[in-house]
């Protein structure tokens, strides 16, 4: 099935949320939560998501991640996964609690479509602290797509993962799960690069684009994507694809936030201060645009 007709099909199926001038959403992807070891991509920039997700509850934003959140191509535990990164999951588990949480998976993380993996695994953890077992994500859906569409104007903003359609990490997925866990993550601790991958493979990930921006462009609505790992905002009239980059790129995390009827991209690293004490710091990358901005016709290229 190509992309095309995969998105259409997901597009057509996603849940939609209606929001206005006073919502506030934070979008990011491709975590890669793993278990702690050396292939944990996280575990360097966990401190950097703890607090941007203390950024975000504080001000009350809605958090959607999309896709590939945890490691499950090497990783088979996900309950190790969860209490690895036990700070993060309480984070999560807050938002969820409140209604301001909505997890889509991707290619990495896709058996979390089945709703008996999610009751087995997410429903609850093990808190330390506590000695005792939490509640996490008591009956959690996690979704392929989702639909925000603004009130009073009826734009819509399409989220997902953007692994839909390809051969390798879409089809034959099941496939390329046996061949990471069992031959390219070992060969990546030499410095092979695996070939499967649309974020560590320049052509794979330009394809991805390309198909991408196409379908976004054919149906005139804004599509939000990770898997790439490559963050895009582009300004209003030059495209409709935008991505929201990823949680493991070196010494910094992106995300896409949406307020005030806009939408911005940020990027999350240390930061020096004047006195040189080190903190984590909040920066704009692109933005913000209004988003109705995309939508008009004199803004339209030709």
């Amino acid at each position: 099935m190509s992309t095309a007709s995969r998105l259409d099909r997901v597009y057509r199926e996603a849940e939609r949320i209606s929001f206005d001038e006073n919502s506030r959403f934070v979008l990011m992807s491709d975590c890669h939560r793993g278990v702690g070891n050396i292939g944990d991509n996280f575990l360097d920039n966990s401190y950097l998501m703890f607090a941007a997700l203390e950024y975000y509850g504080d001000r009350r934003f809605t958090y959607i991640e999309l896709g590939d959140g945890d490691e499950l191509w090497e990783n088979t535990n996900m309950k190790a996964i969860i209490q690895t990164h036990s700070h993060i999951f309480w984070q999560l588990s807050c938002f969820y609690l409140h209604g301001r949480f909505y997890m889509l998976y991707g290619n990495h993380d896709r058996v979390k479509e089945k709703r008996r993996f999610m009751k087995q695994t997410c429903e609850r953890y093990y808190c330390d602290s506590k000695d005792d077992m939490q509640e996490l994500f008591p009956g959690m859906e996690a979704r392929e797509g989702l639909v925000l569409q603004e009130a009073g104007t009826g734009n819509e903003l399409f989220l997902v993962h953007g692994h839909q359609g390809d051969l390798l990490n879409d089809t034959l997925w099941r496939l390329t799960r046996f061949l990471v866990r069992h031959v390219w993550r070992k060969l990546e601790l030499w410095g092979t690069h695996d070939p499967t991958s649309a974020a560590k493979n320049y052509t794979k990930k330009k394809k991805t684009e390309k198909r991408l921006s196409a379908w976004a462009e054919e149906n005139k609505v804004l599509l939000v994507a990770g898997h790439t790992h490559r963050p895009v905002l582009p300004t209003p009239g030059e495209s409709y694809y935008l991505n929201d980059g990823s949680c493991i790129h070196p010494r910094c995390i992106t995300a896409l936030e949406i307020q005030d009827g806009a939408i911005t991209l940020v990027k999350w690293c240390v930061e020096a201060g004047k006195s040189g004490h080190l903190y984590v710091g909040r920066e704009i990358l692109e933005g913000p645009y209004e988003i109705d901005a995309y939508f008009r016709k004199q803004s339209h290229t030709v």
